[in-house]
């Protein structure tokens, strides 16, 4: 799967991205992750993202992820998963998205 992260550019989503690497190797699981801050974000499903997670910190700008996410599944990482980088529970979310 490949999933991309948007944020405000925070050093916090690439450390969530690097834990959620190593979880999906450590269980098996075919990762390709990123993080863009929101500016970067272009056109992701050109790019082969199949899900969007948006940081809680820019939950706000969701509606704007959503418009440019050209018809990919988008959804905002809940604060108290984000936070303690609750791997498994973001995998589940990711999993319900894409299905």
């Amino acid at each position: 799967m490949k999933v991309l992260l948007v944020c405000a550019a925070g050093m916090s989503t690439s450390m969530l991205m690097k834990k959620m690497d190593t979880y999906a190797k450590e269980n098996g699981i075919e990762l390709e992750i990123a993080a863009r801050s929101f500016s970067e974000l272009k056109n992701p499903a050109d790019d082969g993202y199949e899900v969007i997670l948006v940081g809680p910190q820019i939950s706000y700008q969701k509606d704007k992820v959503v418009a440019k996410a050209q018809g990919l599944p988008v959804d905002v990482i809940p604060m108290k998963d984000y936070g303690r980088q609750n791997c498994p529970a973001i995998f589940d979310q990711i999993h319900k998205l894409i299905g």
